[in-house]
């Protein structure tokens, strides 16, 4: 392990970048992007992948060891492998993840494999097609559970497969996530519907809050818990008491926060540093590449950003706000 030089004031070691590589996508979840007639950033406002490089080569000899692309749909960027197969080769980097909807993976996932991929996620919030159209303005689950069939054909470990729980919609579904993670053997993450919509419109009463997920989920299956790979790990974790194949995480950021062992860091795609996801500032370090800066300087500011590092979301105090970017923009 590389000596850790990411320390926030809070003593929190920084070791996950997650990158966002565009902000465009082709789903329309309600929660992220719900407006059709959406503006995206214009190609020159987005980092060129030799600039995501070069920020994921300077935080990496900083000690982050973990980089996962997001979006927006990382897919929908062109060439993706190309940036998967640099970032595979720089020194250090011990985990290289990509979040995707999973639209068009089953074509995709051996040549993403072959460039040096290590994991995937797929988000997937219903089983049932009707309501999985109604949450994504898009008929595409067929394609989604392909994706999850040709991620583990590629000879990648069972994907994780997130799931947004939002009240009335789909948590009468929980319990089915977890006959799926038993039937196919991928690890399914239930996670707390969040305030990041597009249109501000989060809703507290739609949350279904982690210990009610786990109840629902005990309802029909007996799960034991198991220890996280890490304390930074945001989902709390749990194997079917029976040995059945398949996990269960809980990522509950609203109703048990795990801000105090938070070892993130975001990078925009429109080239903004981000210390939390509800951060209500942005950290340009795209202006201070594209004027010219040398690496040592880009190294400093990466340092004095994560010095700036919030405590925590604040999501339930009284004074919270809702950041203006949404999902899209900041990166899952």
């Amino acid at each position: 392990m590389s000596e850790a030089l990411l320390k926030d004031k809070f003593s929190r070691t920084i070791r996950d970048l997650r990158i966002s590589v565009t902000d465009r996508c082709n789903f329309r979840c309600f929660y992220c992007i719900p407006d059709e007639d959406i503006v995206w950033k214009r190609k020159q406002e987005l980092l060129t992948y030799e600039e995501i490089i070069l920020v994921a080569k300077i935080g990496v000899g900083l000690g982050i060891e973990k980089l996962r692309l997001t979006g927006g749909e990382p897919l929908v960027r062109r060439d993706i492998e190309y940036l998967i197969e640099r970032l595979a080769r720089i020194p250090g980097v011990r985990d290289l993840a990509l979040t995707t909807n999973a639209f068009g993976l089953k074509e995709r996932a051996a040549g993403l494999r072959e460039a040096g991929l290590n994991r995937i996620t797929i988000s997937c919030d219903s089983l049932n097609a009707e309501t999985f159209k109604t949450i994504t303005r898009r008929d595409g689950l067929g394609e989604v559970l392909d994706g999850i069939e040709a991620v583990v054909n590629a000879g990648f470990e069972p994907p994780k497969v997130n799931c947004v729980v939002i009240r009335g919609l789909n948590d009468h579904e929980i319990a089915d996530f977890a006959d799926f993670a038993q039937k196919t053997g991928v690890r399914m993450r239930f996670i707390e519907y969040m305030p990041l919509d597009n249109g501000h419109q989060w809703d507290r009463s739609l949350l279904v809050g982690g210990r009610e997920i786990l109840s629902k989920i005990s309802e029909r299956h007996s799960i034991t818990p198991i220890n996280r790979d890490s304390p930074s790990e945001t989902a709390l974790r749990y194997v079917f008491s029976n040995g059945a194949a398949g996990e269960i995480g809980i990522i509950a950021p609203v109703t048990m926060p795990f801000c105090g062992a938070c070892s993130r860091l975001r990078l925009t795609a429109d080239g903004n540093l981000r210390t939390c996801l509800f951060s209500m500032v942005d950290h340009n370090i795209k202006d201070r590449i594209r004027r010219g800066d040398d690496e040592a300087a880009i190294r400093e500011f990466l340092i004095d950003t994560v010095l700036k590092k919030e405590e925590g979301h604040r999501i339930n105090e009284a004074d919270f706000i809702q950041p203006a970017r949404t999902m899209s923009f900041i990166g899952g």
